[in-house]
């Protein structure tokens, strides 16, 4: 996809969420958004670091200007890199030296804090919730026994040394199977698209990539899709 196109999609998506008001991708912002194309970031990631940035600010509250995207990029850069890791893209391709702020070469990102496991844990139990009113069937079921389980170790504060190590391990179990849930939910068609777009979005790194490589980022990439479209946490913490 060409830089205009991309950018073009990218205010589209950015008008919806700030509820009909036009901001327009021009300027300095353009050109951050073209280096995004140019980097390889998949649109998925921008939509879910627009998706982000809204969340932070309606928790905020009170009156609330429309918002830009050179507010989402910080969240762009940590969900690429996320994206990144998730597939098994490492920072040996055409796009993925390219620095996502510039879209010049780089030698990679540098590393970003993450957030607290007790953080992460609390904003698992939101998005969850959210999930087991919104999706019915087992895929709501599953996350609102996830949610309970989660909440229930938040209340006793976050363990540490072997106990924490378990936790986390449990954290895994749990985002298996909830992704299991959402295939499941999902259906044939649904993820035969995700698939198809999936392959879109890794396209600019397909050439330094092996065929089995290329197969599993796919594979990977769709499922990171199917969570972007039933709006599911990751539980996992690593």
């Amino acid at each position: 996809m060409d830089p205009g196109a991309y950018c073009r999609q990218v205010e589209a998506y950015l008008c919806r969420q700030n509820e009909g008001h036009l901001i327009r991708i021009v300027g300095p912002s353009f050109e951050l958004v073209s280096a995004w194309s140019g980097a390889g970031v998949p649109l998925s990631v921008v939509r879910r670091a627009v998706d982000r940035a809204c969340l932070r600010r309606r928790a905020r509250g009170g009156r609330r200007r429309p918002l830009r995207i050179e507010y989402c990029e910080a969240d762009v850069l940590d969900l690429f890199d996320d994206w990144k890791r998730a597939i098994g893209v490492g920072l040996g391709g055409p796009s993925s030296d390219a620095d996502p702020r510039t879209g010049e070469e780089s030698g990679g990102a540098a590393a970003r804090r993450r957030a607290s496991l007790a953080a992460h844990m609390e904003r698992v139990v939101a998005r969850l919730s959210a999930c087991a009113v919104s999706e019915p069937g087992s895929l709501g079921g599953r996350a609102a026994e996830a949610a309970a389980e989660i909440e229930t170790v938040r209340a006793g504060g976050v363990p540490r040394g072997k106990a924490r190590q378990q936790l986390l391990d449990r954290l895994a179990e749990l985002d298996a199977g909830l992704l299991a849930a959402a295939r499941e939910a999902a259906g044939e068609p649904l993820l035969l698209r995700l698939r198809e777009e999936a392959e879109r979005e890794l396209a600019p790194f397909r050439d330094r990539m092996e065929r089995g490589a290329f197969r599993r980022a796919v594979a990977a990439g769709r499922d990171r899709l199917l969570i972007d479209h039933f709006r599911l946490p990751r539980l996992a913490y690593d």
